[in-house]
């Protein structure tokens, strides 16, 4: 094989741009005996790849035995009842923080320490209060006018 060509090869090798025939071009060249000097120190590399893809694992993955399978459900179920009870204990706990917080909030409504600021908080709440009686008068004319109407028609 030509030096050059192996060289290219091995470049490309390693920028991860080599296809599997050029992989096994690779080693079939660095198993040979005729290695070029400067390669040399490549050797060992692709001599530890055949090496590695001989060896076989002998190692046996142990599999759960069905009572363990019983222990699982059981430590699951008594897991999956805490969260729930962290839940609602979260939920209680966060809630009564907001009932006190509004009824601190609900107790200093309606207290004003300026007289005028109390005034003008008085005069908008009326304003608005008769703005709604004012809708609800209006109303009860259109009602008065259905009556009268309806009484014109069908004269009792």
């Amino acid at each position: 094989m030509e030096l050059n060509k192996i060289e290219d090869i091995l470049e490309k090798y390693f920028q991860g741009e080599t296809s599997i025939a050029e992989e096994n071009q690779l080693k079939e060249y660095f198993s040979s005996s005729n290695v070029a000097q400067h390669l040399e120190q490549y050797k060992p590399m692709f001599g530890y790849f055949s090496q590695a893809k001989e060896q076989k694992s002998t190692y046996e993955i142990p599999l759960p035995k069905p009572r363990d399978k019983k222990r699982n459900v059981a430590w699951l179920s008594i897991a999956a009842s805490a969260v729930v009870l962290l839940g609602i204990g979260t939920y209680f706990f966060v809630n009564e923080k907001n009932d006190t917080t509004a009824v601190a909030s609900q107790t200093e409504l309606g207290t004003y320490d300026d007289p005028e600021e109390a005034l003008k908080a008085t005069q908008k709440a009326l304003a608005l209060l008769s703005n709604n009686v004012n809708v609800g008068i209006e109303s009860v004319q259109y009602i008065n006018e259905y009556e009268q109407s309806k009484n014109k028609i069908f004269k009792q």
